[in-house]
């Protein structure tokens, strides 16, 4: 096995527990990867601002694959590596779509989340649990007209993201996304679609990270849980699939390790790179 130089890591349901936490295990390991000059990476459908602050303070941190690989950044010296986004006409036809749904819609511009207030008071009708309440009214910033503020800002888009309660609308939504052909659609939750524009993928996105930092394709590896994780898994040197991951996702893996309760990360990494002397 090749010397493992890259690790990029999904959080919700892969690196933080079910409780949204990071556990002294996996803090401990992740410090140790990066005592060893292993580059460890934050790979997620956030944006840079919503990832947990003990995340953003953790000594060693410097790299970040944002809102499903359309953002790669040096988060240390605020420089962004490499971008795949929507263009402001996409992201708005994304929105007057969603409108034609029973969803929740935000979009991702310039480093914020954008949401509007009138679905703050009701989000358990779109499948929404208390944690992913609790994180959104954190991060985002609520305008009257996500679309509005979309065009008054007329700048390239990260990410559109929609929220259903009823699940065979969001296949309906899915299908109608797909028929476009000019985006990729992913999700992290069973009740969400993540709209991206082509090219932003975490897969992709690990593999220009490790082109900037001259590491090989063979010498990366990735940790995911969802179907937005897929790509990495299959484009990682080693794709490690949580316990709790989808099957499918399983399937893809290099590597199953135990669940996001059970320090899988950890878990892993202690097998596959410390046990294999990546000293």
């Amino acid at each position: 096995m090749a010397k493992i130089k890259l690790i990029a890591l999904d959080l919700d349901g892969t690196l933080l527990d079910s409780q949204k936490r990071l556990s002294y295990r996996n803090e401990k390991v992740l410090l140790e990867c990066m005592r060893r000059g292993i580059t460890v990476a934050p790979c997620t459908g956030r944006i840079w601002f919503a990832v947990p602050e003990f995340l953003q303070q953790m000594q060693g941190i410097r790299y970040a694959i944002t809102t499903n690989g359309a953002v790669v950044e040096d988060v240390m010296k605020k420089q962004i590596l490499d971008e795949r986004k929507l263009s402001c006409a996409q992201a708005v036809e994304l929105i007057e779509l969603a409108k034609q749904f029973h969803t929740m819609y935000d979009a991702y511009a310039g480093g914020l989340a954008f949401g509007e207030a009138r679905f703050i008071g009701h989000m358990e009708e779109f499948g929404i649990t208390e944690h992913i309440q609790t994180m959104i009214r954190k991060t985002r910033q609520m305008v009257p007209s996500v679309e509005a503020e979309l065009r008054r800002l007329n700048r390239t888009v990260e990410k559109v993201n929609y929220f259903f309660g009823d699940l065979e609308e969001r296949q309906r939504a899915r299908e109608a996304l797909m028929a476009r052909g000019d985006v990729v659609v992913s999700s992290s939750f069973s009740n969400n679609l993540e709209i991206n524009a082509l090219g932003a993928t975490k897969g992709e996105a690990i593999l220009r990270l490790a082109s900037h930092l001259g590491i090989a394709p063979e010498e990366t590896m990735g940790f995911g849980d969802g179907e937005n994780d897929m790509t990495m898994i299959e484009m990682a040197g080693i794709g490690v699939a949580m316990g709790n991951s989808m099957e499918e996702l399983k399937a893809k893996a290099d590597y199953v390790t135990v669940t996001n309760d059970e320090d899988g990360v950890a878990a892993a990494i202690e097998k596959l790179v410390f046990d294999e002397g990546n000293d």
